[in-house]
């Protein structure tokens, strides 16, 4: 049965999982939802014998539904390959009372590369499912990790533009250093002066501005986009989700059927939404961990059912979490909510026009399976130094705040599950924060040095990515204002 996909903004729509994927944003600026969820119809015990590759085709064959076999299991070969330095893709490491997914393996060392290795291929087969004769422009807004993992993703993919905004002071020197060195003759980077917010604000205004589209279908060109709005990204990841859950069961540390807790450091809402939806397709989940740092809007939308935004946005040592407009809560409103597309509409009105919104009682107990905590950026370094003392593990500023959240739900909660935190990132792209957590005396050194000292510390070489960009040219120098961003992408058009 074809599964089609709805807005989160208009119950009459309903558009096939490639129309989505190549669209990005629904028109009325809603973001695309199945209009069901899929049960996971295969037992975990069949699950546990299969490759990453394997699981990723049974779990993406029940969401995009008008993709062939042969469509899907070649975009999927065509990610998962040897651009991902273990056979596993996505390993578990125990360290304490829990488990370490590592998502950071790929060509760009974060999470993000998990699903931005498929969206291109996904992308260029839903344009010649629907004989798209437009060059496809992807937009993206990155708070660190997304624009280097899409970069790389899209270089060079015939039939594609990509344009990547950043905030010029909100990310880590390696995360710049990746984006500004990025070749590609379709690749575009520009810095704005303004933080991931005003970026992530500037790329939905323009998908929403339709004589601005209407002139770049003239000039043959179309905009899709490479963020978790985009449900070509928000599917894979549920995929490590199932992956970590079998992978357990295979090793015996859990049985067919045993709960489990998830633990996610998040920002915009997307890695741990998946989690969300695992749970919805059946996976035995107990409960979801919202992990954040001191830009806290999600912790206090969970204790209290308010979310504000209406506050100081604070540049932490975990940037890729710097965000105070969470894009894909949207999507876990709009089930809050029943799928009704008119009231979460409403809420998106509120939050557009007032900055904040709250949701009803009846909503807020849908929120029961979900925990939501913070980390300071004083607690988040204690957490790397605490885990690198008692294990040797050394583990980023992202990972950390999930680490930290962890302890405090355990001493909140006294759960005994087997639980999961998501490491969304390696220490190499954080080398200096992580290295002055574990000691004080690496803060005169530069950024490559630190680099060099982390790999002595950790016991580990030195990422490929991290040894590219050493001695890198800058191909990307510009800096514009958050406001003039639309006009940036008409020059750089050439419209």
């Amino acid at each position: 049965m074809e599964l089609l996909y709805t807005s989160t903004r208009d119950s009459n729509v309903a558009v096939t999982a490639s129309q989505a994927i190549l669209k990005g944003l629904s028109e009325d600026g809603g973001l695309y939802v199945p209009q069901q969820i899929p049960s996971l119809d295969i037992s975990i015990d069949e699950l546990a014998k299969m490759s990453y590759q394997e699981i990723a085709y049974e779990v993406m064959s029940r969401f995009f539904t008008d993709f062939t076999q042969s469509e899907l299991k070649e975009c999927i070969d065509k990610a998962y390959d040897d651009k991902f330095d273990t056979k596993e893709i996505a390993p578990l490491v125990k360290n304490g009372d829990a488990y370490y997914l590592e998502l950071f393996h790929g060509s760009t060392i974060a999470f993000k590369d998990m699903a931005l290795s498929i969206l291109p291929h996904l992308l260029t087969t839903s344009a010649k499912k629907n004989n798209a004769e437009n060059e496809i422009v992807i937009l993206t807004a990155t708070s660190g990790d997304t624009g280097k993992a899409a970069l790389a993703g899209f270089a060079d993919v015939a039939g594609t533009k990509i344009i990547v905004f950043y905030p010029k002071d909100g990310v880590s020197p390696i995360q710049e250093k990746q984006m500004v060195t990025q070749k590609g003759d379709n690749t575009y980077v520009v810095a704005i002066e303004g933080n991931f917010d005003d970026a992530q604000t500037g790329v939905k205004n323009i998908f929403n501005d339709r004589e601005l589209g209407a002139r770049l279908a003239t000039a043959g060109y179309q905009f899709s986009s490479a963020n978790s709005i985009n449900i070509g990204r928000l599917i894979p990841q549920v995929v490590y989700y199932v992956y970590a859950y079998a992978t357990l069961v295979k090793k015996g540390e859990i049985k067919n059927g045993d709960l489990i807790n998830v633990v996610v450091p998040t920002g915009n809402f997307g890695n741990i939404l998946a989690a969300y939806y695992a749970k919805m397709m059946g996976l035995p989940i107990a409960k979801l961990i919202c992990a954040s740092n001191e830009n806290k809007v999600l912790h206090d939308f969970f204790a209290s059912g308010e979310y504000d935004r209406n506050r100081d946005f604070i540049l932490t040592s975990s940037p890729s979490m710097d965000i105070l407009i969470s894009s894909n809560l949207e999507r876990l409103i709009y089930s809050l909510a029943g799928n009704d597309a008119k009231a979460n509409k409403l809420l998106m009105e509120q939050l557009r026009m007032d900055g904040k919104y709250s949701i009803t009682a009846e909503m807020k107990k849908g929120l029961e399976d979900f925990y939501g905590n913070f980390a300071s950026e004083a607690e988040t370094a204690s957490a790397i130094a605490k885990l690198y003392q008692e294990t040797g593990y050394v583990m980023d500023t992202h990972t950390a705040v999930g680490a930290f959240v962890y302890d405090e739900y355990k001493a909140d909660n006294h759960d005994n599950h087997s639980t999961i935190i998501v490491s969304t990132a390696s220490p190499f792209k954080f080398a200096r924060s992580v290295m002055e957590a574990i000691d004080s005396k690496y803060a005169s050194m530069e950024d490559f040095e630190l680099v060099d000292e982390l790999s002595k510390v950790a016991k580990v070489a030195v990422p490929k990515a991290i040894e590219e960009i050493r001695k890198a040219p800058v191909v990307h120098d510009k800096v514009v204002a958050a406001a003039a961003m639309s006009v940036t992408v008409e020059d750089i058009l050439g419209m």
